[in-house]
């Protein structure tokens, strides 16, 4: 009879592995949020004194630079991504780049929902880029810069024309604070508070570079937006909301929580600080996966993996051959066994991706705590490898 695996010892001090809403700062405690404005008007002098510090410091954080506009806008990044394709789109042919489920979604929004004639759609399979070299940058270019289901990113900024007459709209929800985004080869940027700082979901931000402003400035689209899109009235930016003048009501609890991330962010040493503990991360992940023969990266080219939300595929041969509903069960069956035992939570690989796991390895993990759950993961194999041989 077949004895089960033995335990490890330890186990992570914080098991939030989750792609988004993300783990805290280390050493959070909801006594962080104690200052919050809770009970004032968001248009009251502390509602919107500390709805600007989430800009500035965001900004500053960032490295931004002084003539790009920054933000918060509603419904996530979801929303501020949502903002910029209704609010811009129309006057150039578009591009859209899709190789994970929310580039999937946007391509869909600018097909199927905006309707524009002149769009190209260059697809990729999860795990993979498309051809960036084939972009046409006369065009307005949608993509995201990290593939949060997909384990996937963008290498670098080289193959965007810097004399592009069109806009870039860059999703980087999931590397903003996590990897250098260079600023000038993007026009539109947008991120939530829920992913490298750990922030608490609702908000997104949105930035944009004095050529997208521009653009909203002399472009008015043809299509109804509701008021929540609106970025531009008669031909004027709506100045105010870059200023925190939110178009709606906003959580000063979320507020206050993002500030705290902010904080802990700047006197952790700021952007370099956080892509250092976020690449670290990678490593750590990636000694482990070259030691483990059952697991592999879904993204086969190192230059491209994810170094935040990090997408891993079964490699045992007998796995492989399964069907995808079977591979798919003995990963949720993996999953739930770390999550019983409190070592891992919220693992389990994108419901549209291939089955496997995927890991959050932004700055707010700390690194002994993955180096405490490679073992538990062998673990969690060495049990659920009985369904395998039962499936085939």
């Amino acid at each position: 009879m077949k004895t089960s695996p033995m335990q490890p010892a330890i186990k992570p001090r914080c098991a939030q592995f989750s792609s988004g809403p993300c783990a805290k700062r280390p050493g959070w405690t909801p006594a962080a949020l104690s200052a919050a404005a809770l009970g004032r008007s968001h248009r009251s002098q502390a509602g919107k004194a500390k709805l600007k510090e989430v800009i500035e410091r965001s900004r500053r954080l960032l490295e931004l630079p002084d003539d790009y506009r920054i933000g918060i806008v509603p419904a996530s990044d979801t929303g501020a991504v949502e903002m910029a394709l209704w609010s811009l789109l129309g006057p150039r042919g578009v591009e859209v780049l899709a190789w994970e489920s929310f580039g999937k979604g946007w391509a869909s929004d600018v097909v199927k929902e905006l309707k524009l004639a002149d769009v190209r759609v260059r697809e990729a399979p999860y795990g993979k880029l498309p051809d960036l070299a084939a972009v046409d940058f006369r065009h307005d270019v949608v993509f995201t810069w990290n593939g949060t289901t997909s384990g996937v990113r963008v290498p670098d900024g080289a193959w965007i024309d810097d004399a592009r007459a069109g806009l870039t709209i860059c999703d980087a929800t999931s590397a903003a604070f996590a990897m250098a985004l260079p600023w000038e080869k993007l026009d539109v940027v947008t991120y939530s508070w829920q992913k490298a700082l750990g922030g608490e979901a609702q908000h997104g931000m949105l930035i944009l570079s004095p050529r997208a402003a521009e653009r909203l400035e002399r472009h008015t689209p043809p299509w109804p937006l509701p008021k929540i899109f609106r970025l531009a009235r008669d031909g004027e930016l709506l100045d105010g909301i870059f200023k925190g003048e939110t178009i709606n009501t906003p959580s000063m609890l979320a507020v206050e929580d993002a500030l705290d991330g902010l904080a802990w962010a700047e006197r952790i040493g700021g952007l370099p600080a956080l892509i250092r503990r976020t690449e670290a991360n990678l490593a750590a992940i990636g000694a482990w996966v070259a030691r483990t023969p059952w697991i592999d990266f879904l993204a086969e080219d190192a230059r491209i993996r994810s170094s935040t939300s990090v997408c891993l595929v079964f490699a045992d041969p007998a796995l492989a051959r399964l069907p995808h509903e079977r591979r798919a069960a003995v990963a949720a069956k993996l999953a739930a066994l770390l999550e019983a035992e409190g070592v891992a939570y919220d693992i389990n690989a994108y419901r549209e991706a291939p089955p496997g796991l995927r890991i959050w390895a932004g700055a707010t993990i700390e690194r002994a705590d993955l180096e405490a759950l490679f073992p538990w993961l062998d673990w969690a194999w060495e049990l659920a490898r009985g369904d395998v041989a039962a499936l085939a």
